[in-house]
């Protein structure tokens, strides 16, 4: 009989422990650990979330120890929903590296959630002396944040920008405060096209065309249609392609600021 209950008790035991909770293996002794994280979660809390920081705080005060699925799900939901705080939109900008010279093109327009706060806004910059193009799309403050630190990246290793952009690219990746900055940059000179992402990415485009923000892949389209099967000029085509992003995408307007360099590349 003792080994007959035994045994039932293992098999019981070993049943309970394969259940999941929260979408993690759990133990048997990880069910009064599920019971008191669902009291913690039953006790008074805020009636909106402002942001995801809120609720992380919120869940540690009441020593939630394990992460839970439904945090992460609410978290990913307020972002894209915009519940918690509207978003600075900052777009679009277009490279083309066309018949030996390098064009950078962008729109004018910054939305703040639903509503266009600027029609005219100047996203392209100069620096290292006018021999580096840089355009950004995203965050405006966390854009200029980042192009400092491009520039001086660019000023410890002169005359090697692949170098001086995976420096960036790596601190971005890995340091504390740089790695929430929330934007996405094109640099190029007179050889290099390059486009660096938060996620520590520096890609050069194959062809030349490459574009950012959310009006980014119309205008990449349009422009590699146009550099393929027309005979038009490197600004025309930037022109051409950001005026086809204005028509579709929302947060792209007709206010066209566009910057030359000569190229080396064709």
């Amino acid at each position: 009989m003792n080994q007959r209950s035994g045994s039932r008790r293992s098999k019981a035991e070993s049943k309970r422990g394969s259940i999941p909770l929260n979408g993690m293996q759990r133990g048997p002794g990880m069910w009064a650990v599920g019971l008191r994280t669902a009291t913690q979660l039953l006790q008074p809390r805020p009636a909106v979330w402002r942001n995801p920081a809120e609720v992380r705080g919120w869940l540690q005060r009441r020593d939630v120890s394990f992460p839970l699925f439904s945090l992460q799900h609410n978290t990913l939901d307020m972002t894209e929903t915009g519940s918690h705080r509207p978003r600075w939109r900052s777009t679009t900008v277009l490279a083309v590296r066309h018949k030996g010279t390098l064009v950078l093109g962008a729109d004018g327009q910054v939305t703040y959630g639903n509503t266009i706060m600027k029609s005219d806004t100047k996203k392209l910059r100069r620096m290292l002396d006018g021999r580096v193009l840089v355009g950004f799309a995203g965050s405006t403050a966390d854009a200029f944040a980042l192009m400092e630190r491009f520039e001086e990246k660019a000023k410890d290793y002169p005359g090697n920008m692949a170098r001086a952009a995976t420096e960036l690219a790596r601190d971005w990746r890995t340091d504390r405060a740089l790695r929430r900055l929330e934007a996405m940059m094109i640099v190029a000179d007179t050889e290099l096209t390059l486009l660096l992402t938060g996620q520590g990415d520096v890609v050069q485009p194959t062809d030349g065309v490459v574009g950012i923000g959310s009006g980014g892949p119309y205008a990449t389209s349009a422009a590699k249609a146009l550099v393929r099967h027309s005979s038009l000029s490197a600004g025309e085509i930037v022109r051409e392609s950001l005026a086809v992003a204005a028509e579709i995408d929302i947060y792209t307007n007709n206010n066209i600021i566009l910057e030359e360099l000569p190229s080396q590349n064709s």
